[in-house]
C-alpha cells in the first residue's frame, strides 16, 4: 500500500470529548455531593435571614456551620450582586480579607445568578491554594421569597469524602491526533531503519517470553528509538527501561522471574505473539505511514498504537486481532 493513496483520507481532523463512561462516573459523584450539601446549606441560610444583613451576626452563623459540614473548607454570604458581605469562615475563625470581594465573574455563581436557588459548579483550580475546588451556591430568600443574597460553600476536592468507586477505563477504540507539525509534514518523511528494525523478529519473540513467562504486564515498544518500558506484576509501581543491546538478547529474560500468567488478564497469553506480529507488520507496513510504537497491556486488554503521523489509536486487541485488513486501508492519523 502506498502512502499516496490513503493521503486523502488520513490528515482529517477528528473531535475528541471526554468519554461518557468517565462522565457518568463524575455525574455520579456530583450527585451524591449535591444530596449531602443542598438540605444543610439550606438550613444555614434559613437560619441566616432573620439576622440579615448584620455582619456580626452572620459571621457567627457560618462560624457554627462549619462544625455542620465537616469537610468545607470555606463559607461565606453575598449579596444579590455577588458582592462579599462576610469574611471567610474557617476552621481557624475568619478570614478579615476576603470581606468586599466581587465573586460575580468567578464560574461558579453564574448558575446562581441565572435564577437557581442551589448549585453546584464544575470543578476549578481555586485563587487562593491553586488546587481543584468545588464551590456550591444556596440562594437566602426570605419569608416572602425575596431573594435577599447567597450563601457560599467551597470544598477542597482533595478534603471530600472518599465516596467514589475508581474509574474503569472503558474498553473501545479510541484515536487521539497529535502533533500537528508532524502531520503536516507527514508526507515529506521516509522511515529510517532503526537498530530495532534490523533485529525485530528476535525482540518480539523476547517480549512474548517476558509477557507470557515472566511476569511482564505492561510493554510499550519504541520501534523508532529502539527501546521498550516494561511493568512487572511483583513490582507494579516501577518501570524497567531497556535499550536494543538487552532486547535483542533472549539473556534478558533471565533478569525477570518466572511468574504464572494471571488468570485474570483480559488478553490471553496465546494471543500475545498475534499481538506483536501485528506490531511488526504495521512497523513495515509503508514508507511513509508506518508503527512508531506499539503498547499493549493484559489486564486492560488494549494495545495502543502510534504512528508516523504522531496519531495514536488505543483499541480492544481483539480489534487489531480480528479486523486488521480494514485497520491497515484505515486513517491512521
Amino acid at each position: 500500500m502506498g502512502s499516496k493513496d490513503v493521503e486523502g483520507t488520513r490528515l482529517q481532523s477528528a473531535a475528541i470529548t471526554m468519554n461518557p463512561g468517565l462522565q457518568a462516573s463524575i455525574a455520579r459523584q456530583r450527585k451524591i455531593l449535591k444530596g449531602w450539601l443542598a438540605s444543610s446549606l439550606s438550613i444555614i441560610a434559613e437560619e441566616c435571614v432573620p439576622v440579615w444583613p448584620q455582619r456580626a451576626a452572620l459571621e457567627s452563623r457560618l462560624l457554627a456551620g462549619m462544625s455542620e459540614l465537616p469537610y468545607c473548607k470555606y463559607l461565606y454570604l453575598l449579596d444579590t450582586k455577588a458582592q462579599q458581605i462576610t469574611s471567610n469562615a474557617y476552621r481557624g475563625g475568619l478570614m478579615e480579607k476576603q470581606f468586599g470581594r466581587d465573586r460575580s465573574h468567578r464560574p461558579y455563581i453564574a448558575e446562581a445568578l441565572a435564577g437557581s436557588d442551589f448549585s453546584l459548579s464544575d470543578a476549578y483550580i481555586s485563587q487562593n491554594l491553586q488546587r481543584p475546588s468545588l464551590t456550591a451556591i444556596q440562594a437566602v430568600r426570605d419569608a416572602q421569597d425575596k431573594l435577599l443574597g447567597y450563601l457560599g460553600a467551597d470544598f477542597d476536592l482533595r478534603e471530600l469524602p472518599a465516596t467514589q468507586a475508581i474509574y474503569t477505563q472503558p474498553g473501545q477504540w479510541m484515536q487521539l491526533k497529535g502533533d500537528p507539525a508532524i502531520r503536516g509534514g507527514l508526507f515529506h518523511q521516509q522511515r529510517a531503519e532503526s537498530l530495532m528494525d534490523k533485529q525485530i523478529d528476535t525482540v518480539l519473540q523476547v517480549i512474548n517470553e517476558l509477557i507470557t513467562v515472566h511476569g511482564v504486564f505492561h510493554a510499550k515498544l519504541h520501534f523508532s528509538s529502539s527501546r521498550a518500558t516494561l511493568w512487572e506484576v511483583n513490582d507494579p509501581f516501577r518501570f524497567r527501561l531497556h535499550g536494543i543491546d538487552d532486547l535483542a538478547s533472549p539473556d534478558l529474560c533471565l533478569a525477570y522471574p518466572h511468574v504464572a500468567y494471571p488468570a485474570d488478564a483480559a488478553i490471553p497469553a496465546k494471543a500475545v505473539a498475534g499481538i506483536l506480529k501485528s506490531f511488526r507488520e504495521l512497523r513495515f507496513m509503508d514508507e511513509t505511514i508506518y508503527l512508531r510504537s506499539g503498547m499493549l497491556n493484559i489486564f486492560n486488554g488494549m494495545v495502543a498504537l502510534t504512528f508516523s503521523c504522531d496519531g495514536t489509536h488505543y483499541m480492544p486487541w481483539q480489534d487489531l486481532a480480528h479486523r486488521k485488513l480494514d485497520f491497515l486501508s484505515g486513517d491512521t492519523t
